[in-house]
């Protein structure tokens, strides 16, 4: 416990004091910075490399505090987090092409795929499907870790948003993995929270400066290598642990339910109108609730609290079972999407 304090404590203070130094040299840099555009909230530019203090603090720290056998059973996961992170800062400085982003994930997840025992091996009864065949693992795994990781990179879209989501959720995984024993993991999730609640006390409404996809991208690679662990650890603990859940995958998804939500929801809303999935628009759930007057602090709390209530609810329903609780789960959030748009559509009728 006590090197898991001060690895959070380190990754704090480091990234707490990297930070100023990255918002001075930003601004004698144009490429470092994030002008406003026609699909951006924010009105004036902004350093967009706050990632780099994320990943400094959360690197080091982990160098520091983690010992030497659990670099031994991280060291793929982290050399992916570090390709992840080159790629991310690559396409702050000098845009990439998506296919080369895509490229950069594909490589990334692969290697932590082939070089670690992660991955998602059975449905775990959902379906009626328990062990799944190697290919159709890779496969599906592979898909998992891309989803995961760009779909948190859509909801930085605000001050706050993001660093709160990631402090929540990793928050959750890296206090479960203690609990349950899996020290070097806690550690692994929780420095990352060290890093980010020092990001966020510059990224909190007005915002001095913005993650960017240097910090997005590998927080979302975090967040799919732990949620991946955490369905095949957590379906592998004994019936009689009190931390076991008996839906590992709904309970996984209710930890990133906010990234996920958001996604297939503004995937179904362009896929309705006929437009391509990927285009890039406004119709977020932080671009809704902020439609409907609330501003960037009160939008990410307001987030962070249905992150927790997903969570919570995850914690209620541990006794249910992946076939009962995910249509559960699938139900309370159409009805909420469905409560928010006909929120928005009503003000604008008043309006």
């Amino acid at each position: 416990m006590t090197s898991i304090t001060l690895a959070i404590a380190t990754s704090f203070i480091i990234t707490f004091l990297v930070i100023p130094v990255i918002i001075k040299f930003s601004k004698k840099k144009k490429k470092m910075m994030d002008t406003p555009g026609r699909r951006k909230i924010h009105k004036k530019t902004t350093p967009s490399l706050g990632g780099i203090a994320i990943f400094m603090g959360f690197f080091i720290s982990l160098i520091i505090w983690m010992p030497i056998d659990g670099f031994q059973d991280f060291k793929f996961i982290l050399a992916g987090v570090s390709i992840i992170f080159v790629v991310g800062m690559r396409d702050d400085i000098v845009p990439l092409k998506p296919i080369y982003k895509l490229l950069g994930q594909l490589i990334a997840a692969s290697m932590v795929i082939i070089l670690t025992s992660i991955g998602l091996n059975s449905f775990y009864g959902l379906f009626g499907v328990y062990e799944l065949p190697e290919l159709v693992s890779y496969l599906l795994t592979i898909f998992t870790i891309i989803v995961v990781t760009n779909s948190f990179n859509l909801i930085d879209g605000l001050d706050g948003l993001a660093g709160t989501i990631a402090t929540i959720a990793l928050s959750t995984f890296g206090i479960w993995f203690f609990l349950v024993g899996e020290t070097l993991t806690a550690l692994l999730a929780l420095s990352m929270v060290g890093a980010v609640v020092a990001f966020l006390t510059f990224n909190w409404e007005p915002s001095k400066i913005f993650m960017g996809d240097t910090g997005a991208l590998v927080i979302g690679f975090l967040f799919s290598v732990l949620a991946i662990n955490f369905i095949d650890f957590n379906y592998q603990l004994p019936d009689t642990s009190p931390y076991k859940f008996e839906a590992s995958i709904t309970t996984a998804i209710c930890i990133i339910i906010i990234p996920l939500f958001d996604t297939l929801r503004i995937f179904i809303l362009r896929l309705s109108k006929k437009q391509s999935p990927f285009t890039p628009d406004k119709n977020h759930m932080h671009h809704a609730l902020m439609r409907l007057g609330l501003t960037h602090s009160q939008t990410a709390i307001a987030l962070g609290a249905l992150n927790i209530s997903y969570i919570v609810l995850a914690i209620v329903c541990y006794k249910l079972d992946d076939a009962i609780f995910l249509p559960l789960i699938l139900v309370f959030s159409i009805i909420l999407s469905l409560t928010l748009d006909f929120l928005i559509i009503r003000k604008l009728n008043r309006s």
